[in-house]
Parts: C-alpha cells; sequence; structure tokens
C-alpha cells in the first residue's frame, strides 16, 4: 500500500474510532433518536439531488437502509445513552464481524472455518468481562443494546453481500446517501412515538458542541469515511484494508480518554485484549497456520 493511501486509512480508521466519543458529547443535548433523524437527513440531502440511486433492486437498499442504518444507529444511539461508554461501545460494536460469520451461515448457506469459531468465543469472552462489571458507566440493558446493534451491523453486511452480487461495481457513496433517506422515515416515526417532546426539544438552541459533533458524525464519520473507504477497497485487496479496523477501538479508547475523561480501568484492556485477538484470530488465522505448518516431504518412489 502506498504511504499516501497508508495515512488516508489511518486518518478513516482514527475518525471512526473518536466517533463514539463525539456521539456521547452530541447525546448530551440531543435525544438519541434525534441524532440519528440528524444525522440521516443531512447525510441524505441535498445529496440525493445530485447523486444517481444505486442500480440495485429497491428491496435491497430498502434492506440496507433498515439494518445498517436505522436499527444499526438506533440501537447504538440509545445504548450509549442509557448506559454504555464510548470506550467500550467501540470495542462492542466489532461484534459485528461475528454476527455477520452466523447470519451468513444461516442465510447463505456459508460454512464458518475453526479460526472464525474460535474467534468468536475469544471475542464473546470479552463481552462476558464487560457484562460482569455492569455498573455505573454500563448497564445491562446498554450492553444488550450495543450487542442488537452489532447484529444489525451483521444483518446489514449480509444485504451488501447480497448488493454486490447484484452490482460488482456499485457506488458504495450513493448506497450511503440513499441508505440514509430509506432510514430517515422509521427512525423520525419512532422518534415521534417513544421521544417526542425530548426529540423536539432537542433542537432548540443547540450549542456549539452539539452541533459541531452532529457536523462530525454526519460530514467526517459517514461522508468522507465511507467515501474515502470504498476508494481503499477499490484500489487494493480487502485482506488489505480491513484489518486496519482492528485500531477502531485503539482510537475510540484513546479519544474517550481524552475528550471525555473516561478512565480505561485494568478489566476494560483485558476485554479489549480478548475482543481484538479474537479478531485478529478470525481474521489472520489461516495465513498463520499455513505459514506454521511444516513442509511434508513427498514419499520415496517405490522403483
Amino acid at each position: 500500500m502506498r504511504l499516501r493511501h497508508l495515512l488516508l486509512a489511518l486518518v478513516v480508521v482514527a475518525i471512526w474510532g473518536v466517533n463514539f466519543a463525539i456521539i456521547k458529547l452530541g447525546l448530551r443535548q440531543v435525544s438519541p433518536l434525534g441524532l440519528g433523524v440528524a444525522r440521516f437527513f443531512l447525510a441524505a440531502f441535498p445529496w440525493v439531488f445530485f447523486i444517481r440511486r444505486p442500480d440495485v433492486p429497491l428491496r435491497l437498499l430498502a434492506g440496507y437502509g433498515l439494518m445498517i442504518f436505522a436499527l444499526q444507529f438506533g440501537l447504538l444511539f440509545t445504548g450509549m445513552k442509557i448506559g454504555m461508554s464510548a470506550g467500550l461501545a467501540s470495542l462492542i460494536l466489532q461484534l459485528q464481524v461475528f454476527f455477520t460469520i452466523g447470519l451468513s451461515v444461516v442465510l447463505l448457506g456459508e460454512r464458518p472455518s475453526v479460526w472464525q469459531i474460535s474467534g468468536a468465543l475469544l471475542a464473546f469472552c470479552g463481552v462476558g468481562l464487560v457484562a460482569a462489571h455492569v455498573g455505573g458507566e454500563v448497564t445491562l440493558a446498554g450492553l444488550a443494546l450495543l450487542i442488537g446493534a452489532a447484529a444489525a451491523w451483521g444483518g446489514g453486511n449480509v444485504v451488501s453481500k447480497r448488493i454486490s452480487q447484484t452490482n460488482a461495481s456499485v457506488n458504495v457513496l450513493g448506497l450511503v446517501v440513499w441508505g440514509s433517506l430509506i432510514a430517515l422515515p422509521p427512525l423520525l416515526i419512532v422518534a415521534m412515538v417513544l421521544e417526542r417532546e425530548t426529540f423536539l426539544d432537542s433542537f432548540t438552541g443547540l450549542d456549539w458542541v452539539s452541533a459541531g459533533s452532529i457536523a462530525y458524525i454526519v460530514y467526517l464519520s459517514t461522508l468522507f469515511g465511507f467515501a474515502v473507504w470504498s476508494r481503499l477497497l477499490g484500489l487494493y485487496p480487502v485482506s488489505t484494508v480491513a484489518p486496519f479496523t482492528l485500531l477502531v477501538p485503539v482510537f475510540g479508547f484513546l479519544g474517550s480518554a481524552v475528550l471525555l475523561g473516561e478512565p480505561v480501568q485494568d478489566w476494560k484492556l483485558i476485554a479489549s485484549a480478548l475482543v481484538i485477538a479474537g479478531l485478529c484470530l478470525n481474521l489472520f488465522g489461516p495465513r498463520l497456520f499455513k505459514r506454521r505448518a511444516p513442509a511434508i516431504d513427498p514419499p520415496p518412489s517405490q522403483g
């Protein structure tokens, strides 16, 4: 990978990691679903008037918008509001990798490797450690919603795979813009039902921190991040680009410590190590095994 592209990849994962602390700052004044509505409204408009709708079946586009945007971020923002620190949220959401594998087995008939199963077990041990420390900054409901958000992301990834099978050259930025448009109505309806008063009050007298948080989430994390990431995936193999996402929780904990003053206790470091080790095992296990496998000499000829 060229140095310029390497630096771009690091910038994107840093933006995505710090994004969790930025979300937490936005949630101080804006309701969870209100933050989701603001995000997807600004991610959709005015861009839908300039970017063509992706050439994929409407049902797949709708599934993408509902799963990977409306459901994932509705659960994520609500979970972070009711009881999940920014650093831990960045970590728990990475379970989407294993939900993607599990849903691919059920819906697409794929077979998981022993490395994927082992990685999932190791990562969920880290989640178990987080669950063992429920109280204070972590609530059981918050943890459950974050796991649900990871599952929704996994479901969206399965839909994304179906989309790529339908159109291998689909415009990823177009998916983001039009997926945001599809996510907007259900989030708005649910917000008006569950958060009517707080939702309407969220956007009166926004301070600069809340306005800046919304701008960061929309323009840096969503539009810039997805545009650059899709460009990198177009230039390099997925196996070259994907490992950079392992750094998202690292930047997540750094961002939450610097911007929010969140403490990084030993148990958080151990939980992070277990989850990231599980992700590494899933990603690099087959290649490491092949490298370390001893060469087998051919049997002597029987001439």
